[in-house]
């Protein structure tokens, strides 16, 4: 974790609730991100862990409570606006533009910027790190790999320069040894000092690239804390970990 992380939350989310008509999915949820952390968000499937990053890039209204990013109320923000202060989201089930280059998906990415050259200088750092993507820049995105299509999905969310960075299930559908890469992605961007917040159904690994952990069941926060922690805690070990 950065020194960063000893100041205010870069993120924080109090007594977030959200209802789908008469679905309660979320209730008083509360969590925050220090600058520099990973924390990682875990549970069952329809838990709310999707609909949590939803309502904090504003893609979901919100019933009752308050997000705010670096100390700014963004409850009621665009999720436009959302973007340019900051918080770029990696969707899950990645959400390629199937039809365009590798390229174009990443020039996309930076749509909220207008600084051409540093956006093409941008282009070139994500081809640094994702030396796949560099091979197939002028592949149609929709013709990669579920892997490929990952590391698509983050140089993407990469390109607007966020200050925080929000991952949908990362590993969905992707094979063991594509997760473990992955992962090492997330532990490479964490080293570089990225600020992630990551939703996570293989717990496990999840706990393994986290600072902080937070354990959400049926729209309820159940269990806080450090992950090293959250991982030999008997009650997540045998919901989550078998």
């Amino acid at each position: 974790m950065s020194a960063a992380a000893a100041g205010a939350p870069l993120l924080e989310v109090r007594d977030l609730s959200i209802r789908y008509g008469r679905v309660q999915a979320l209730e008083h949820v509360s969590l925050e991100v220090r600058a520099g952390e990973v924390v990682t968000l875990i549970g069952a499937n329809g838990a709310g862990k999707s609909t949590t990053l939803r309502s904090i890039s504003r893609i979901v209204p919100i019933h009752a409570g308050r997000i705010s990013f670096a100390s700014r109320d963004i409850s009621a923000a665009r999720p436009s606006d959302v973007v340019r202060l900051g918080v770029a989201q990696v969707p899950e089930g990645r959400r390629m533009l199937a039809r365009q280059s590798v390229l174009d998906n990443l020039v996309l990415g930076a749509y909220t910027r207008s600084d051409t050259a540093e956006i093409q200088a941008d282009i070139e750092r994500q081809f640094a790190r994702f030396p796949r993507l560099a091979e197939r820049r002028r592949q149609m995105a929709g013709t990669l790999s579920g892997g490929e299509q990952q590391m698509l999905a983050i140089a993407r969310a990469l390109m607007s320069r966020p200050r925080l960075l929000l991952l949908d299930e990362p590993s969905l559908g992707l094979a063991p040894l594509i997760v473990r890469s992955i992962f090492g992605i997330i532990r490479h961007l964490h080293a570089a000092g990225v600020t992630i917040l990551l939703v996570e159904q293989n717990a496990s690994l999840a706990l393994q690239v986290a600072d902080r952990a937070y354990v959400l069941e049926a729209g309820r926060m159940t269990i806080a804390g450090r992950a090293a922690e959250l991982s030999t805690d008997d009650r997540v070990r045998r919901a989550y970990l078998g």
